[in-house]
């Protein structure tokens, strides 16, 4: 909806059903796994499928019972949306809608050079966000995009959407809120990591160790008396001249995430400590 609000809905595309989750266009906070919170709403064809609830008198006459969902979702988080909206009125969520795309392009006309960008229009645009093909690199260089993700963090950035809506690449979404000094720093440290990259397509740097696998580099790593790496703690640490003004250095350095996920660790003391 980031790209929809004020210029279009689903019902002028043709949907039959939605799902409005109010993460990010209405102002719901996005990540650690929620909240997925928003109005379902049907075409009339679909109304007598609406979920029901046994608490309160909705859905429709063919609609299963709730599981565990609450009928109006989440009071606290709508309130949110509610005072975003209002706040914006209907010119200020057009303007937003307006901005967000051409964010969006015009991180698209600075990437498209060094990036393969997929599913753009008959215009060669995008709507609110991009999806940077990362895959050519795991041929060229054994580089993944979660290499990459992990390599934004040494320039200061949290890396955008990984593998998702499609495997090896980095979905970038710089919404309406972004002002533009720093989508040019996005830019800059993307292009700068296209150039590590570069460096091992050419044999310049090694293909199993090199400044982009073996981040992100922490300040233990940089200030460490021992320093292995076939390349230089600036480079590692301040690729570019604005990193050294405000660096950000991770608390950890690369982990398995993989390997996390399937051995998860509780580090809660036992039940016999609580009776």
């Amino acid at each position: 909806m980031n790209a929809q609000v004020g210029y279009t809905n689903p019902v002028v595309c043709g949907a039959d059903v939605c799902h409005l989750n109010l993460h990010k266009t209405f102002a719901i906070p996005h990540g650690g796994g929620g909240p997925g919170v928003g109005p379902i709403g049907v075409a009339a064809h679909l109304v007598p499928f609406l979920p029901k609830h046994n608490l309160v008198k909705t859905g429709g006459e063919k609609g299963i019972e709730a599981v565990s969902a609450a009928p109006f979702g989440s009071a606290l988080i709508l309130t949110i949306s509610y005072g975003y909206i209002k706040m914006m009125g209907g010119k200020g969520l057009t303007q937003a809608t307006a901005i967000a795309m051409l964010s969006a392009n015009y991180l698209k006309a600075c990437l498209k050079e060094h990036y393969p960008i997929l599913y753009t229009g008959k215009n060669d645009t995008v709507a609110h966000e991009m999806i940077l093909d990362c895959n050519p690199f795991k041929a060229t260089a054994g580089i993944d995009a979660i290499d990459i993700a992990k390599r934004l963090m040494d320039y200061g950035f949290h890396a955008p959407t990984v593998a998702f809506p499609v495997v090896g690449t980095l979905m970038v979404e710089p919404t309406e809120s972004e002002p533009l000094a720093e989508l040019d720093r996005f830019v800059d440290a993307m292009i700068s990591i296209r150039r590590e990259i570069k460096e091992i397509e050419d044999g310049t740097a090694s293909k199993e160790n090199n400044v982009v696998k073996n981040a992100p580099h922490t300040l233990k790593m940089v200030s460490s008396t021992q320093w292995d790496f076939p390349y230089s703690r600036e480079k590692a640490a301040f690729a570019l001249k604005w990193v050294e003004e405000s660096k950000y250095f991770t608390p950890v350095a690369r982990i398995d995430n993989a390997f996390g996920d399937r051995n998860l660790v509780c580090t809660c003391e036992p039940i016999e400590s609580y009776m």
